[in-house]
């Protein structure tokens, strides 16, 4: 959430910054009034409490026990008008960045850099979903009839590849020398430390998951089961209340984490798009990468998130393009957003384009307020100098997209698959060949 007293000392930047996010500025307008009403009941109690003590004192029971009453009724006014300021203080998103583009939807989108060779060897490739049947290494119709729409199996060397990727992103963003070295290549002025692997929970709390921001626009995308725990739609929503209240010490930032976990998705807005194979899914597989840093540094480890993410492209040799996404296209919590979206030569019946693989966001201090995370700046004593850290969370691998990707850019004219070279250690193959039903 935001600041409050930013919000009050900056209603008009406020209101430009949610426009831009196509939200209604009236919510900055609606939130004042009743912050106005809020404080003035609040220092009409605390006179009353003044008024209260020192009647107290002079042993004036009656009015003392009169006061108490008034204050007594004050108080519940408090708490509705807090409730009601809170509500809507959770339905203003994070400001964007001075460095986010102007725009209303995806189509404003801005296409920063290409990357790679668009190649087939063949006139007409195939999409990754009539190779994979062909392979018998997906499979929908069986999962079909097992879940029901938008699930599917992956089966042998589809397996295999999954966690060949998996062990790939970990022994990358593990290694304190190959993030130093994407430092260096990118020229960035960041930390090395290295990525602490985790596997985390994929049911979470509801005020978790209110926290980071996901529930006040978008809750219909979120699966809730019984005893008021939500199934996760990205690792990054259970590593984030990790350090819930918690307060580090600047030395101890960045903190950054990777994270394997399986995720689910209702695909409420999505009705009638990739409802055949495992583009658009309820559940899927993904690595994730989450930085806890300090506001002076959120912007550049923002860009090391980036770099991390088009380092692995380039390992497996994948076309992609980088999208710096516009203020319209942005959630709730992000400040900044770039997506990555692989080229897939067999879509759209062969003529290839580009689908979203990796996004990267900087959430600045929206979801650390709501979570109380902070830091505690170097040479200050404990009561003083905490601040609010920045967060940011990045893909690392979305792995059904990605087997999309390596399928349709690796299938060669015999009808088999190529092993990216860099996964052949962990598959113990070079081709991916068919596996019998």
């Amino acid at each position: 959430m935001l600041d409050i007293k930013y919000i009050r000392e900056n209603p008009d930047l406020i209101k430009k910054g949610i426009s831009s996010k196509n939200i209604n500025p009236s919510l900055v307008d609606e939130f004042l009034a009743i912050d106005t009403n809020w404080r003035s009941v609040t220092k009409n109690v605390e006179d009353l409490r003044s008024d209260q003590k020192k009647a107290g004192e002079a042993r004036d029971i009656t009015k003392a026990k009169l006061l108490k009453d008034e204050i007594k009724a004050l108080e519940g006014t408090l708490k509705e008008l807090d409730e009601k300021r809170n509500a809507i203080l959770r339905q203003i998103p994070n400001l964007p960045l001075s460095s986010v583009p102007i725009g209303k939807d995806e189509t404003d989108n801005i296409v920063l850099r290409e990357v790679g060779k668009k190649k087939v060897a063949f006139p007409i490739p195939k999409d990754y979903l009539s190779l994979g049947e062909e392979l018998n290494i997906i499979n929908i119709e069986r999962a079909s009839k097992v879940s029901g729409s938008r699930f599917g199996y992956l089966i042998g060397d589809a397996a295999l590849l999954e966690f060949a990727l998996v062990q790939l992103a970990f022994q990358t963003l593990g290694d304190e020398k190959k993030i130093k070295n994407i430092i260096r290549n990118k020229k960035l002025m960041v930390d090395s430390t290295p990525f602490i692997p985790v596997v985390p929970p994929v049911l979470i709390k509801s005020e978790m998951m209110a926290a980071m921001g996901y529930m006040d626009r978008s809750g219909e995308e979120i699966y809730s089961i019984q005893d008021d725990l939500y199934l996760v739609g990205t690792s990054e929503q259970s590593i984030g209340p990790m350090h819930a209240g918690e307060t580090f010490a600047e030395i101890e930032l960045p903190r950054r984490y990777v994270s394997f976990s399986s995720c689910f998705r209702r695909e409420a807005g999505s009705y009638g798009k990739d409802t055949k194979g495992i583009l658009r899914v309820h559940q899927f597989d993904k690595v994730e990468m989450f930085s806890i840093t300090t506001p002076d540094k959120s912007e550049v480890e923002h860009q090391l998130l980036l770099a991390i993410e088009e380092h692995l492209m380039q390992l497996l040799k994948l076309p992609y393009h980088v999208l710096n996404i516009c203020t319209g296209d942005l959630g709730d919590p992000a400040a900044s957003k770039f997506d990555i979206e692989a080229w897939m030569p067999g879509q759209k019946n062969g003529l290839g384009e580009y689908r979203e693989t990796h996004s990267t966001s900087n959430t600045t201090d929206f979801q650390s307020r709501r979570l109380n995370i902070k830091y505690r700046k170097e040479g200050a004593d404990s009561d003083q100098g905490a601040e609010y850290v920045h967060m940011l969370n990045g893909t690392v691998f979305a792995i059904g997209r990605m087997l999309i990707a390596i399928i349709e850019n690796y299938q060669n004219n015999n009808g088999k698959i190529l092993v990216p070279k860099v996964l052949q250690k962990y598959l113990g193959k070079k081709v991916i060949k068919s596996l019998e039903h």
